[in-house]
């Protein structure tokens, strides 16, 4: 099964001429005055990505009036700034070597290139930002604070396989989907929707933002590193227990599971390949994949107070194209 590509699911003209106009924000907007500055920081944006959350805030800029005022483009690419920039702090933290296929910034370079540049990067959002309003501003500099709060609380939890799904949902609530429903939110507010619009889109938002992490920690188990562009498992070597796997140590074989991970995270690919397969034979991946689909029917209740437009089906599609890849990696 192949993943439909994003501009088949969204087929609004205009919400990809302004996409078009995002990715030259973004290369303009992180040009530095120093070479090697600009180098790094446009590093990970040249090695391409679904732009997902920039994508979102022109979807949701849809809704209003105003979305070719260039509110919408600035509402993503303030969004994708923000995403980059975490980026490179995560992969400093989790010591990752590589990215989307290619190398990591902290492993192109060093952990101080790669510090400095998700730094530039998350302070040249907020620069993006300023001209949109002090409701944009806010929401920008609340989104990250939930999204370190989301990253603090995963450092805490690293290796402890003893917390529960309660946790796991605080982690990607703040890591993941918070910065997803202010992508959407952003655009909407910017194309001058209306506030019950707003509320809408982004309770839609957070719950396809929830399931975005989801479907991402299932692609870790399921798929090939050609498929993410990394080593499948990563999470298990890192000492991040999604829920899939927390499933799997509190169900009938988590005894094993347990005495693989007494001594901490598994770094033997042997132990990770086991992990897994006793994680996906004893149904717990089919299992997150069921909760998915009922945290989507969620969202298209909110999508469902939204004016009826050629909108909803393209939520709907969009909502699809999360469980969807999870369906392709697993063939």
């Amino acid at each position: 099964m192949k993943t439909p590509a994003l501009p088949d699911l969204v087929p609004i003209d205009a919400v990809w001429q302004r996409m078009a106009q995002v990715e030259s924000r973004l290369i303009e907007v992180t040009t530095a005055s120093d070479g090697f500055l600009t180098e790094i920081a446009q590093h990970l944006m040249r090695a391409g990505g679904q732009r997902y959350r920039p994508l979102l805030a022109q979807v949701a800029g849809e809704l209003g009036p105003d979305a070719g005022g260039g509110g919408p483009v600035e509402a993503g690419v303030a969004a994708e700034l923000v995403h980059i920039g975490s980026l490179y702090h995560d992969d400093v933290i989790d010591e990752a070597d590589t990215r989307r296929g290619s190398p990591s910034v902290n492993a192109n370079w060093d952990n101080t290139a790669a510090i400095l540049g998700g730094d530039f990067l998350l302070a040249k959002a907020s620069e993006v930002a300023a001209p949109l309003g002090e409701e944009a501003v806010l929401l920008v500099a609340r989104t990250y604070a939930a999204l370190c709060e989301g990253q603090v609380l995963e450092l805490q939890l690293e290796g402890n396989f003893e917390h529960g799904p309660d946790d796991y949902f605080r982690v990607i609530g703040g890591k993941t989907a918070s910065l997803i429903r202010t992508s959407a939110r952003l655009g909407a507010i910017t194309a001058g929707a209306t506030r019950d619009e707003i509320e809408a889109i982004s309770e839609w938002a957070w719950e396809v933002g929830i399931v975005f992490q989801m479907a991402d920690d299932v692609l870790d188990l399921v798929a090939s590193e050609d498929f993410i562009g990394k080593p499948a498992g990563s999470d298990l070597k890192e000492g991040t227990y999604t829920l899939p796997v927390l499933y799997a140590i509190d169900g009938p074989g988590g005894s094993e599971i347990r005495s693989l991970l007494a001594n901490g995270a598994p770094t033997e690919l042997a132990t990770i390949e086991r992990i897994i397969e006793l994680t996906m034979v004893g149904g717990y991946v089919d299992r997150v994949i069921a909760e998915a689909n009922e945290r989507l029917r969620v969202a298209e209740k909110a999508a469902a107070r939204l004016p009826e437009s050629e909108l909803r089906p393209i939520l709907r599609s969009l909502e699809n194209y999360l469980t969807d890849r999870v369906d392709a990696a697993r063939g």
